[in-house]
């Protein structure tokens, strides 16, 4: 796997997807979120759902989220989704990224430091809109969202 430094990026978030992204509603898969409030995916999620859209909590322990039915992978999430949000390590994004693209997702959207160039290149690849590196807590402010 390759190591890219921070300030190495290939990939670049386009303002125009992160917009879109946070402004439309959609379905939003959170991946890595559990009933665990000090985790960061549990206020992120909740900012998701304050930003108009649905949540999906993806943990392997399937729990019930901010009100919102919990499913073990991505695979067992019932419908579509629309954005896939990684609350996980660099090196397992990849295999969530996949699975996203298997499962039809519109975007995926690595969260701040979770960083995978080739992850990112296969998501595009297969018409993914991608968003690495940044959380939506800081871009909806950022762009007068919320």
């Amino acid at each position: 796997m390759e190591t890219t430094a921070r300030w190495e990026h290939r990939h670049r978030n386009d303002p125009e997807v992160v917009r879109r992204l946070l402004s439309t509603p959609g379905r939003w898969a959170v991946v890595g979120l559990s009933s665990n409030q000090r985790r960061v995916a549990h206020s992120i999620a909740s900012y998701l759902q304050g930003l108009g859209m649905t949540i999906v909590p993806v943990h392997p322990k399937a729990q019930t989220v901010h009100g919102e039915q919990g499913y073990p992978n991505l695979s067992a999430v019932p419908g579509p989704i629309d954005v896939v949000d990684c609350f996980v390590r660099s090196e397992l994004v990849g295999a969530v990224v996949d699975e996203a693209i298997v499962v039809g997702a519109k975007a995926v959207w690595l969260q701040l430091g979770v960083i995978d160039e080739e992850a990112a290149a296969r998501a595009t690849a297969a018409g993914l809109d991608v968003v690495m590196d940044t959380c939506p807590a800081i871009e909806a402010p950022r762009l007068g969202l919320g």
